[in-house]
């Protein structure tokens, strides 16, 4: 039996956040690994996402969405009772609005080069200059968001929600997550509550798996 839902993901990328949202939800999807390694591969990807990124969802109306952060705002509003982000009416929506632009702006966009450097270095010299400086940016980024936020359970209080699973995606990315827990430590313990929660064990054990080392 086929299932409505279609996901164009990658382990260890931003669509394992994502797939944690539609796990929570209890959505049964279609996992379509997608792996971007070289031109030709995102050249063939471009007739489903013309920028050549994931994750990118297949509704069930067949209407494609792409840009990680607006798929899971969306998720969580069209799914209410289950309260992965807050309503429209309630206090926590204008930070929540905020931090998850924020992430994806701010800190996820980075990625675009930092995963390729050639994007932008004119030549190999330029690599570390990029490495280190876009690292640093990060890191600032978390400063910011860790001296705005008044984390509960969660960032935005007594429930998760998407914005806590975007940021333990995001936050175990390079520079990784020992530079996250100095620079965010109040947040660092949102996420640690995040990767040992029971429902997304099983997700994380085959997405983006704790292997020996990989908090930095």
């Amino acid at each position: 039996m086929t299932t409505p839902w279609t996901l164009y993901g990658q382990k260890g990328t931003g669509s394992v956040a994502v797939e944690g949202a539609l796990t929570l939800l209890g959505i049964p999807y279609r996992l379509q690994e997608t792996r971007l390694t070289g031109p030709g591969t995102r050249n063939a990807f471009a007739k489903i996402n013309p920028m050549r990124q994931l994750p990118a969802l297949v509704l069930p109306s067949g209407e494609l969405m792409t840009e990680s952060a607006a798929i899971l705002i969306w998720l969580a509003d069209a799914f209410p009772p289950l309260g992965l982000g807050p309503k429209i009416e309630e206090a926590a929506r204008p930070a929540y609005l905020q931090w998850m632009a924020f992430v994806s702006a701010a800190i996820y966009a980075l990625y675009w080069v930092r995963d390729d450097p050639s994007r932008l270095a004119a030549d190999g010299a330029h690599v570390a200059v990029i490495k280190a400086r876009t690292a640093e940016r990060i890191a600032a980024c978390w400063t910011v968001m860790e001296a705005r936020v008044a984390p509960g359970r969660y960032l935005l209080g007594g429930s998760l929600t998407v914005l806590d699973l975007y940021v333990t995606v995001v936050s175990r990315w390079s520079p990784r997550r020992l530079r996250f827990y100095q620079v965010a430590p109040r947040m660092g313990e949102v996420v640690r509550r995040v990767d040992a929660d029971p429902r997304l064990a099983a997700l994380w054990a085959e997405r983006f798996p704790f292997v020996e080392g990989w908090e930095g």
